[in-house]
């Protein structure tokens, strides 16, 4: 029986058990401890619980960026996406992260949806490796491991050290757990209506209810798997039971993958259907075959022959149940990792694109707040929402243009205030991720995306808020510049609006090439805006009564443009080696 026993378990001890309401040890004898059996389970249950979230905290953060890398470089096609999807959510210990940063590499477009089915597949491998750890019961290491976890927690004062002290002292808070409901259960094993329950967990469907309700209410089928394991070790549970009980939490963890795509871009919802698509037809296609997996199982698992009855399946049938989730897992990955280009498609057609009526002005794509516990993860997210700001950045330079020659900046004043909106989202996630214990290097991060999020909102208030009052003011007074004016300002727009596109790239993604290109831009900038002051210069004796009104509009350009030329500029030295940003 699995964690979703636990809570039968706990029913079972506090309600009473067997006639009369009393569960009494085989042949007679004093009545069960109901009230202490039941507050040593749930303090057991709370303590391997907390453990698994410490555990996976520490574990996410200290590897978190590794781990992200990892994702993005080896998932260039389903096989090796799959397998990095095993190995990262092997490491974080947590799918539902796993998912997220695949959402956000295929909203980016880093990952295809095909690729990102691999990953989502490959994450069901990872989550079972709690339960190998737990099926070894060395709970005689809980105690070292929590006393080493938290001096490395203490000593540290946070940094990557404390993160393992975390993980470290998470696991010694597993085996703890485990061993503290193996006690508290272990009365249980001569109970005859405790047994008469037992028995009916072999009912496949039955124990595949258990086991997705449990994990639903958890939200972890890693911690539903363990749990399995743990009431193995105290022989309350056979191989069929918890095969079937590891069945039911892959389909109840779909209720957290679910969740967490309300709300989110289509692309979230998409890898949520891939995630409960693959999870129920993996359960379904082989319950019919239970029987032939624990037999596998029995075969590659070893074997306590000097051991017989109850005291032989306690020692046994643990690592059988972890086993048996593990080749499962690997199985279902064999059977429908050449089918991912159907699920993608599945997919797609279950979360169509569509033309959605936008009712506010812009909304973030990449942040979540699933994450802000994560820093290196969450920081990664928010310079992704940089990506989005530049966009819109982006979109008003090629604006320009058009606004001058249709005398209207309404599109240009758009874009700007998005920007606006977009900085102050950043800002506000980077103030939750700033109250997490960060490294040096997360820190140093943090303030660079902090200070990229203002320089990208800068940067398009000038090309929107400070153009636009003077193309407000030449549509006023009617004024048109002759063609040789036009066609040195366009090409001089023109060097302008390479460098802002280039500086964007450079202090987003941090590209010194970018960030040099940009550099590259500033003689032809000055080049031609001395030209144009030549021009304007010698055209101020012309007889023209609107000519000095037509000079300083055109020189205010002129020097808009320049300042616009200066900050991209700003942006790219800030990316360049010797820069205090930089580093």
């Amino acid at each position: 029986m699995g964690t979703g026993s636990g809570w039968i378990v706990v029913a079972l001890v506090l309600a009473g058990a067997g006639p009369a309401g009393a569960a009494l040890p085989e042949g007679g004898g004093e009545p069960l401890d109901r009230l202490g059996m039941g507050i040593a389970l749930f303090g057991g249950l709370a303590l391997f619980l907390y453990g698994m979230e410490k555990m996976t905290d520490g574990l996410k953060a200290a590897a978190g960026e590794q781990m992200k890398v990892l994702l993005a470089k080896l998932t260039r096609n389903p096989v090796s996406g799959a397998v990095t999807g095993a190995l990262v959510t092997a490491v974080i210990q947590s799918s539902s992260v796993t998912t997220v940063l695949v959402v956000g590499f295929v909203s980016a477009g880093l990952m295809t949806l095909v690729q990102s089915v691999g990953v989502i597949f490959g994450a069901n491998v990872g989550t079972t490796i709690t339960a190998q750890i737990v099926a070894f019961n060395v709970t005689a290491a809980a105690l070292p491991l929590i006393t080493v976890g938290f001096a490395m927690n203490f000593l540290s004062k946070g940094g990557r050290a404390g993160h393992y002290g975390d993980m470290l002292m998470g696991l010694g808070l597993i085996f703890y757990g485990m061993a503290a409901m193996g006690q508290a259960m272990a009365p249980l094993r001569v109970s005859p209506g405790f047994i008469e329950l037992m028995q009916s967990m072999e009912n496949p469907l039955l124990g595949m209810l258990v086991g997705a309700v449990f994990t639903a209410l958890v939200q972890s089928s890693s911690a539903t798997i363990s749990l399995a394991v743990v009431m193995a070790t105290q022989g309350l549970v056979t191989l069929p039971a918890g095969i079937a009980i590891v069945f039911g939490a892959k389909i109840g963890t779909c209720v957290t993958a679910l969740l967490a795509s309300l709300g989110k871009p289509r692309d979230a919802l998409r890898a949520a259907v891939v995630h409960v698509t693959y999870n129920v037809l993996g359960a379904l296609v082989w319950v019919a075959f239970i029987e032939q997996l624990a037999a596998v199982a029995v075969w590659i698992s070893p074997t306590a022959p000097e051991l017989r009855g109850a005291e032989r399946a306690a020692a046994e049938v643990p690592r059988q149940i972890a086993n048996a989730a593990t080749m499962w897992a690997v199985a279902n990955v064999v059977i429908f990792l050449p089918m991912s280009a159907l699920f993608a498609r599945f997919a797609r057609r279950i979360v169509p694109d569509r033309v959605e009526v936008e009712t506010t002005l812009v909304t973030p794509r990449f942040l979540d707040d699933t994450l802000v516990q994560v820093p290196s993860l969450a920081l990664e997210r928010a310079r992704l929402e940089l990506g989005h700001m530049a966009e819109l950045a982006e979109e008003a330079a090629e604006r320009v243009p058009t606004a001058f020659r249709a005398r209207d900046t309404t599109e240009l004043t758009k874009r700007y205030e998005a920007t606006a909106v977009l900085r102050t989202a950043i800002l506000d996630y980077l103030q939750r991720i700033g109250r997490q214990t960060l490294t040096d290097e997360e820190a140093a991060e943090h303030a660079r995306v902090a200070y990229a999020a203002a320089e990208i909102e800068h940067l398009c208030a000038a090309m929107t808020r400070e153009l636009a009052p003077l193309v407000e003011e030449f549509a006023g007074a009617g004024l048109s510049a002759s063609d040789a004016t036009n066609a040195m300002l366009e090409e001089l727009y023109g060097a302008v609006h390479r460098a802002a596109s280039e500086g964007l790239k450079a202090i987003v993604d941090r590209d010194e090439r970018a960030a040099q290109e940009v550099v590259a831009q500033r003689e032809v900038v000055w080049r031609i805006g001395t030209e144009v002051l030549t021009q304007q210069a010698a055209r101020l004796a012309e007889d023209d009564p609107q000519r000095l009104l037509k000079h300083r509009l055109q020189v205010d350009v002129l020097d808009k443009l320049r300042r616009i030329y200066a900050m991209a500029e700003d942006m790219a030295v800030s990316v360049l080696p010797g820069s205090a940003l930089a580093r």
